[in-house]
């Protein structure tokens, strides 16, 4: 059993069927697409100037990890050392969130996909503007569509407004299963929060169990 079977098994998602070898042509072109999108899209985001936002960037944050991944956590907009970096949940935040799968199971890049709503850092790390977020939105959706996720973790108020398209608090999106594009999403905070707001991690952990909990039983 491969180490991908043995952590799904233990998330309640074995028995893992196989496609019979008559089948398989099929699943080729289905790659060979995947790949051509994944392709496609890397090119087109660092290429893009929908929106002002490229006039200040260092690079965009395209995202990063397993790009089969059953998880896919998204986040707000790339901060300054993102901006520097290229990488999304780098730094102080990026130590917690890495920090925060480990608790329930997860790892970076195992099974784990990382990306932001935008993909350039807003200048002084302002909130994105709406036209800034209607710019970038197509490229996020194509991430999605290409990784199909089994389960989104919005973390943050500003991802989890844009991505259900609601003016809610956090405190009543948590601890319901919501849907973006037909993929169950649940709702936490952001580790950059939670590193100013250290009471809310108990609330957080019990989102990533809430998380865990939706993830068996998908």
């Amino acid at each position: 059993m491969s180490r991908r079977e043995e952590f799904l098994a233990e998330m309640g998602l074995a028995p893992i069927w196989r496609l019979r070898n008559k089948e398989k042509p099929r699943q080729e072109e289905a790659c060979s697409d995947s790949r051509k999108g994944w392709i496609e899209l890397k090119q087109a985001v660092p290429a893009c100037t929908a929106c002002s936002l490229h006039k200040s960037r260092k690079q965009t944050v395209f995202g990063v990890g397993d790009e089969q991944a059953d998880w896919m956590l998204i986040g707000e907009a790339p901060g300054a050392e993102e901006d520097r970096l290229g990488e999304p949940f780098v730094g102080q935040a990026g130590r917690l969130l890495d920090n925060m799968l480990a608790a329930i199971g997860l790892k970076r890049g195992e099974n784990v996909y990382i990306a932001n709503v935008l993909k350039c850092r807003p200048p002084g790390n302002r909130n994105p503007a709406p036209e800034e977020v209607a710019k970038c939105s197509p490229h996020l959706r194509g991430q999605i569509e290409l990784i199909a996720p089994k389960l989104i973790v919005a973390m943050g108020r500003f991802a989890a407004q844009t991505l259900l398209n609601t003016d809610a608090s956090i405190a009543s999106l948590r601890g319901r299963v919501h849907a973006y594009a037909g993929v169950p999403l649940v709702v936490t905070y952001h580790p950059a929060y939670l590193l100013r707001n250290l009471p809310d991690k108990a609330k957080a952990w019990e989102d990533l169990v809430f998380a865990r909990k939706t993830m068996a039983g998908l």
